[in-house]
């Protein structure tokens, strides 16, 4: 049988699949079920400092294709979630807690309580398409970055996970902004900034008009950037966008990437796409003689 074991940082994953966040990470309880489906880890929703409602519906449209979204970070707050974390890790499932803000003093404050709460890593919402002053607003200044992250390193002791954008003129040059400013790894990526007009209304059909696409056409996007990351790069690569199958998730590895996070694919294939894709990718590896899938991280740059 492969080994399809792998290490993000001080984490050690049993497989390569996380649940990614937003999806299925309300509370304690359900991200169980996705980690006796199989995923290795989970990401938390994304938490910011003081409840956020969110957009109001429609905030989601199935394109055949792919998904379009605009949610709006809807989140209870730090203080509301925080038993939600303490249970997850009671649970024994690694957890790496999302967490998003408008300023450092509020990735500070939300990072040292996460930690208090016992989460394994920390992933920095630093991408998200459709909240205003948050996500990727942040994302494209590279001396907000670099400050943010800094603070985070600071405060916390726990790695820091950046979640980057793809709807950025140049990815490789943010994410060497947040390594030097001591990332200990890069998630990519977010979703693309898109948007659906109804012709019969002649308007845009999302509440927010503007929302992120996710599924399966992500992913050659999202490949194609962890494949450009892990040639600049010497710090871990979370892959994350369209994966559906086993083959899409070796694409991500063979790119570079030493993870990877499912979220859409929940949708297509119910919450035992973990349990689907390990099995996929272990049958994919019997048959191309491969015992440890550390052997397959980033083999397509040789």
């Amino acid at each position: 049988m492969p080994d399809l074991t792998t290490r993000l940082c001080t984490i050690k994953l049993r497989n390569p699949t996380i649940l990614a966040s937003g999806i299925l990470d309300e509370d304690a309880n359900t991200m169980q079920r996705v980690y006796h489906n199989g995923a290795a880890a989970v990401v938390t929703k994304s938490i910011g400092i003081t409840p956020r409602d969110g957009y109001p519906n429609p905030t989601l449209i199935d394109l055949d294709y792919c998904l379009l979204n605009a949610m709006g970070l809807p989140n209870p707050g730090i203080d509301e979630y925080l038993p939600e974390i303490q249970q997850t890790v009671h649970n024994k499932i690694p957890t790496i807690a999302s967490i998003y803000g408008a300023t450092p003093h509020e990735f500070t404050t939300l990072a040292t309580k996460m930690q208090s709460a016992g989460a394994h890593a920390l992933e920095l919402n630093l991408s998200c398409p459709h909240a205003k002053h948050y996500g990727l607003q942040i994302g494209c200044d590279k001396d907000l970055i670099t400050h943010i992250i800094q603070a985070v390193k600071q405060a916390v002791h726990i790695p820091v996970f950046p979640k980057l954008s793809p709807n950025v003129t140049d990815i490789v040059d943010i994410a060497t902004t947040a390594a030097d400013a001591k990332a200990d790894g890069i998630v990519a990526i977010n979703t693309l900034k898109a948007m659906k007009i109804d012709l019969d209304l002649q308007r845009p059909i999302l509440a927010n008009a503007i929302g992120g696409l996710s599924g399966k056409a992500l992913k050659p996007i999202g490949v194609r950037c962890v494949y450009e990351l892990a040639e600049h790069l010497d710090i871990p690569i979370i892959g994350v966008g369209g994966i559906l199958t086993g083959e899409d998730a070796l694409e991500y590895i063979m790119a570079g990437a030493t993870a990877v996070q499912i979220g859409s694919g929940i949708y297509y294939r119910q919450i035992d796409i973990f349990t689907k894709i390990c099995s996929e990718i272990t049958t994919w590896m019997n048959n191309h003689n491969y015992r440890n899938l550390s052997e397959l991280i980033g083999v397509a740059h040789q």
